[in-house]
């Protein structure tokens, strides 16, 4: 159990509640340059195909039944099967292509299906969506596959086609359960439901069940939160993600269909994430990096005692894959020390499939001071700690730029490391942006969201 700290400073909150990445990648996305285009994107692949080393996939499949008001994802809403029809239609032709460069074959060590809402697809279209994939990668014998699940979506025969398919591992968006929370985020969702899905999903032979929950939503309170955790904990869930609610209207036009006024502020958010905190390591969850927990047998937990935790653009991993490959509208691809994204509109991604050309709207070649700074942020964000000599060169000011991190008792600064402290946890993005070389322009540009 990690007892919550007191943050008796509402100074301190103050503070500290900026705007900030969450750090699944560096440089972040609004770093990344759109001279990077296609050819770029081909030549990495050609590069990675010549490596051999196994691959991660990461498919994105934007399509829900409905948009939920806090959603921050790529997603688009349909009723017509035959547009999804269509989409799979596009990323067939985007696999052939992208294989065209990295080869055909390729070895594949994870996979991830993300949206959207990947269960949106009928029996038939989650079997030819896999097949396309077969059809191009090789999955290895010990490859994981996990695939993201809306509750209000699920049948029992859609979990007995996805775990035929090969997937063990699944992710149920929860949010919260309570009803005036869930009127006030378009997503309306009994216990009761989710307690069915989640039986159904072991009863069909899944191994690992995850559940997805949201901080700082319009209504949420800590009484109402806390009952909505322990729903949770009755469910056993082997994994669970909490995530802050980043509200971002002028990015995400439908949030504006959240008051305001009904959301918590940032004193009450941290609030609410220090309840989670308490909550699940009470129940023998161990807290992974910023907002994951895990089972202390789960494969994350072992990784973050073992020191191989990675963090990317799907969260806390443990990285089996050297190289992420992103395929769909708006996905992100970590390749040969690149990064590369898809075009985020329909429209845009799909001309270019269609003029057989990969959709790379944008990316970045890392630099060696990237992959320096990269390296620490992720120690930090995985390892809660950097050794003296993973500190980047060319940061000559570090003591002064850490200095008011140890005066508020987020950071110890020992002979041969820098450590986290319990409190500075809960500020581990913050500490992170000491190493950005890129932030202080970005910031400027209002691209990211709170950081409490």
């Amino acid at each position: 159990m990690l007892t919550a700290p007191r943050v008796n400073s509402m100074e301190l909150l103050r503070r500290y509640d900026t705007e900030g990445p969450r750090y699944t990648s560096y440089p972040t996305v609004p770093a990344w340059s759109n001279a990077f285009g296609h050819p770029d994107f081909a030549s990495a692949l050609r590069a990675t195909g010549e490596a051999g080393a196994p691959l991660e996939l990461y498919v994105h499949c934007p399509y829900c039944a409905a948009k939920c008001f806090y959603c921050g994802c790529n997603a688009l809403t349909t009723s017509r099967p035959e547009l999804i029809d269509q989409y799979l239609d596009d990323l067939e032709t985007e696999i052939e292509t992208v294989t065209q460069s990295l080869g055909k074959g390729k070895d594949v060590i994870q996979l991830h299906w993300g949206g959207g809402t990947p269960n949106h697809l009928d029996e038939r279209q989650l079997q030819r969506a896999f097949g396309m994939l077969a059809s191009h990668f090789t999955f290895l014998p010990n490859a994981e596959l996990s695939v993201e699940a809306d509750p209000r979506l699920v049948s029992r025969e859609q979990l007995r086609t996805l775990y035929a398919l090969g997937f063990r591992r699944l992710s149920f968006g929860v949010q919260d359960l309570d009803p005036q929370v869930q009127e006030a985020i378009g997503r309306v969702q009994s216990f009761a439901m989710v307690q069915d899905v989640v039986a159904a999903a072991r009863e069909a032979g899944f191994e690992a069940i995850n559940l997805d929950l949201i901080y700082g939503l319009p209504r949420q309170t800590q009484e109402s939160f806390g009952r909505t955790i322990q729903q949770v904990l009755t469910l056993a869930p082997d994994r669970v993600a909490c995530f802050g609610y980043a509200h971002m209207p002028a990015q995400r036009p439908h949030q504006r269909l959240i008051e305001q006024d009904d959301l918590p502020d940032g004193s009450a958010r941290f609030a609410l994430l220090r309840q989670a905190v308490s909550a699940f390591t009470s129940a023998d969850y161990a807290w992974i990096g910023l907002d994951h927990f895990a089972r202390a047998d789960d494969p994350l937990a072992v990784a973050q005692r073992n020191g191989v935790l990675h963090r990317n653009f799907m969260g806390y991993t443990t990285r089996a894959g050297q190289h992420l490959l992103g395929l769909g509208m708006s996905a992100i691809s970590e390749i040969e020390g690149t990064f590369a994204q898809n075009a985020s509109a329909l429209p845009e991604w799909r001309s270019s499939i269609r003029s057989g050309r990969l959709a790379t709207v944008r990316g970045h070649t890392l630099s060696d001071d990237d992959r320096a700074r990269q390296a620490a942020i992720l120690r930090i964000m995985c390892d809660l700690e950097l050794r003296i000599e993973e500190i980047p060169r060319g940061i000559e000011d570090l003591d002064a730029r850490l200095a008011p991190f140890v005066a508020d008792g987020l950071v110890v600064q020992h002979v041969d490391r820098i450590e986290v402290t319990a409190l500075g946890r809960y500020f581990l993005r913050n500490i992170c942006a000491v190493f950005d070389a890129y932030l202080p322009a970005q910031r400027a540009a209002g691209r990211f969201s709170r950081t409490i």
